[in-house]
């Protein structure tokens, strides 16, 4: 699963700190704490016919993931939306469009990493492209990596940071092994979630995802987990091992970019029957229903 580049986007127009630019002519400075230290938070949006699905949701979890690395100053919502609402109508997006918003600490007024350096307000990057759910809807195959990820002691998961070298290293753990992606596990042995995306699994009817512990509060996935309440379908959050996990009738992953997703192998093993099955394809049709009504309207 290597995404290829759209044609659309050689011309992109890239919004930093409300400056429009053609995207070969955008840069930030070598100061700043995202190329420093990779200091900085992220969200990535989509837009379906004019409107941001769970828009808001996105903008409180960049917000806390802020507070919790006690950004000094982090922009007001309404400024946050004007530049996406800039940068869709510089680029005349309205549909199929994936929007990855980053938020720096900021330039420093010397390269180190004390906070204290940062004197001059944040960065904001506004990053729009054309670009469709990125994963294959005929099943991913995934691999289990011998990268964990850290307990919250370590690093909180839920702190939405854009250093995102342990799952970097899982993904070439993949790529190495010819799989999509890899899945990762915590420091106990229990299923976190892939490299990019959250994972439930289908036994007997019921869905079950892992504990959001060792992995952030995914949005689709929190989705996902409220059409199952409509829909009266049982789902639980719980440790899962990889046993769990090779004995599952379907499995699918969630996230923004590649909406849901069916797994149909993993460490070489078959998933249920090896194609996309009932429940992965009801709840995803649930998902399109919702994302084609719902959200907040930018074009």
């Amino acid at each position: 699963m290597l995404q290829k580049f759209d044609e659309r986007n050689r011309d992109l127009i890239v919004n930093i700190n409300g400056q429009l630019m053609h995207r070969d002519k955008a840069g930030i400075s070598p100061f700043d704490s995202a190329v420093q230290g990779g200091d900085a938070v992220w969200e990535g949006l989509r837009l379906y016919d004019g409107h941001i699905f769970k828009l808001y949701e996105h903008l409180d979890r960049l917000e806390r993931s802020a507070r919790e690395l006690s950004f000094a100053e982090i922009p007001p919502r309404e400024k946050i939306i004007e530049e996406i609402k800039r940068t869709l109508a510089a680029n005349k997006m309205r549909d199929a469009v994936h929007i990855r918003l980053t938020l720096s600490r900021g330039v420093k007024i010397t390269s180190g990493m004390d906070p204290r350096l940062n004197q001059s307000g944040p960065t904001l990057i506004v990053l729009a492209e054309h670009k469709a759910p990125v994963y294959a809807k005929t099943g991913l195959t995934l691999i289990t990596s011998k990268i964990r990820r850290p307990p919250p002691e370590v690093l909180d998961a839920r702190i939405h940071h854009a250093n995102l070298l342990n799952s970097i290293l899982a993904k070439i753990e993949a790529n190495n092994a010819g799989a999509d992606d890899a899945l990762m596990l915590d420091a106990h042995g229990f299923v976190a979630e892939t490299n990019a995306t959250h994972i439930f699994i289908v036994r007997s009817g019921d869905l079950a995802t892992s504990r959001v512990v060792a992995c952030p509060e995914g949005i689709t996935r929190a989705t996902v987990i409220a059409i199952c309440a409509a829909e009266k379908i049982r789902c639980v959050e719980t440790d899962l091992s990889v046993v769990d996990v090779y004995g599952a009738n379907e499995m699918f992953c969630t996230g923004t970019m590649g909406e849901l997703a069916a797994v149909t192998e993993i460490d070489n093993r078959q998933i249920g029957d090896g194609k996309v099955g009932p429940m992965t394809k009801r709840l995803s049709d649930l998902y399109a229903q919702r994302t084609a009504t719902e959200g907040i309207q930018v074009v």
